[in-house]
């Protein structure tokens, strides 16, 4: 017998299903509630909300599990890389050895952005900060592909996803290139995604540029982590924009808006700006341990903890190793990294950020990684948006196969009543 939730309103009952996820995960199917009650749920924030059923993200932030399409993010960081991944969330499966080849090949033939987008990036200000940028890029991606994509036609679902992972990645490094003057560069065909990512960023024209294949591995697990994170801020952004069956660039490009918060996507870049406070300050980490116990200081210590994850962020427990091997290859010696690691250390250690699972978090550690690659602040977010673009897509994808209806949330109107209108004197 399935199980009902009852609600009695003066005196009348209703009963509502409710539904069972394969991780048997219950809610309540208020779908109805309005038609029959005339009544609906206030959830500010969608806290206790669900907006979708999905089968892409698993998470459990009181055991600390985070999976996509059923395999764990730990296995996934391993054995697997990025545009595999990417591939699974998008498609549901991994992909064979053909289709993960032939995946690859099918990007490289969007990488190539229009020249007149040049003429778009030459309009912002050098100090224009990159996320903007990218939004407004993403979006006028648009204009150059302005024949909305069928969503059942499987080619034509295809051919997005090459043109969006392709293009996205190459506009993403543009935003840097913009920002420090350089010329724009241009997808290499003969290197893989993520090598094409440093070469994007860092290659000059006059000199020769060779990625470190450790910090490529590190950047690779990172955007892996980063891929999705079931209905979080933007993902949940790009699904509602969706809804409207507005297209794929202009729904990615609100969620790369909605990424740029400092409370979603902006938390990384947050964790460097509190390292560079504390160095500025003279570096003493004890006294902000301190200042971050006082409950009647504003200071918050960035990076530790999780809003999701109640026990420990699996993503960071991957990433703190790849952090470690990245700044022992490259030798960094920076003030600002050498505060992240007293902090580390001493969190792990004090009692009362281990009784309050307050752990580094994966925006800890990936602040550290992208400071020691010479990746400026504000670009983090972007970094970010890049990780998390396959999720994005898939999303979408699955938001528009599902057929779900248009996003329109209620409200309790709380203001004046009806009043007459009169001229003030």
């Amino acid at each position: 017998m399935s199980k009902t939730a009852t609600i009695e309103i003066d005196g009348k009952r209703y009963e509502f299903p409710i539904i069972k996820g394969s991780e048997n995960e219950e809610a309540i199917d208020i779908k109805k509630l309005r038609d029959l009650t005339g009544i609906i749920t206030l959830d500010p924030g969608y806290k206790n909300s669900g907006s979708c059923t999905s089968k892409i993200t698993f998470l459990d932030g009181e055991l600390g599990i985070l999976r996509y399409r059923g395999y764990s993010i730990e296995d996934l960081a391993e054995k697997a890389d990025f545009l595999e991944v990417s591939f699974l969330l998008i498609f549901g499966e991994l992909p064979t050895a053909a289709q993960l080849e032939q995946f690859e090949v099918d990007i490289r033939k969007y990488t190539l952005v229009n020249e007149e987008m040049k003429s778009i990036i030459d309009g912002f200000p050098r100090t224009a900060h990159p996320m903007g940028v990218l939004a407004a890029l993403t979006s006028a991606l648009t204009a150059f592909n302005p024949k909305s994509v069928n969503v059942d036609n499987d080619k034509e679902m295809y051919q997005a996803v090459c043109k969006t992972m392709g293009k996205f990645l190459v506009i993403a490094t543009w935003t840097y290139r913009k920002s420090m003057g350089y010329p724009l560069n241009y997808y290499d065909n003969t290197k893989g995604y993520v090598e094409n990512f440093m070469d994007l960023m860092f290659k000059l024209p006059t000199e020769p540029y060779k990625a470190n294949p450790i910090v490529i591995d590190a950047l690779d697990k990172l955007f892996i982590l980063h891929a999705d994170h079931e209905q979080n801020c933007s993902t949940s952004t790009v699904r509602m924009v969706g809804s409207s069956h507005a297209g794929l660039f202009a729904s990615i490009s609100a969620g790369v808006s909605a990424l740029w918060g400092p409370l979603h996507g902006g938390a990384n870049q947050a964790v460097l700006e509190m390292l560079e406070e504390i160095h500025k300050n003279g570096g003493d980490t004890d006294a902000y341990m301190a200042k971050a116990k006082d409950k009647e200081d504003p200071f918050r210590l960035m990076g530790f903890g999780h809003r999701v994850y109640k026990s420990f962020d699996p993503r960071a427990q991957i990433i703190k190793k790849a952090a470690n091997e990245v700044l022992e290859t490259l030798g960094v010696d920076d003030p600002i990294l050498a505060i992240a690691k007293k902090l580390e250390a001493a969190a792990l250690e004090d009692e009362y950020f281990k009784s309050r699972n307050l752990y580094p978090n994966v925006d800890f550690y990936s602040g550290i990684i992208y400071r020691a690659l010479g990746i400026p602040t504000d670009m983090f977010t972007v970094m970010f948006a890049i990780g998390r673009l396959p999720g994005w897509i898939a999303q979408w994808k699955e938001m528009r196969e599902n057929k779900e209806p248009i996003g329109r949330p209620r409200q309790v109107y709380t203001g004046a009543n009806l009043r007459d209108f009169k001229k003030p004197e």
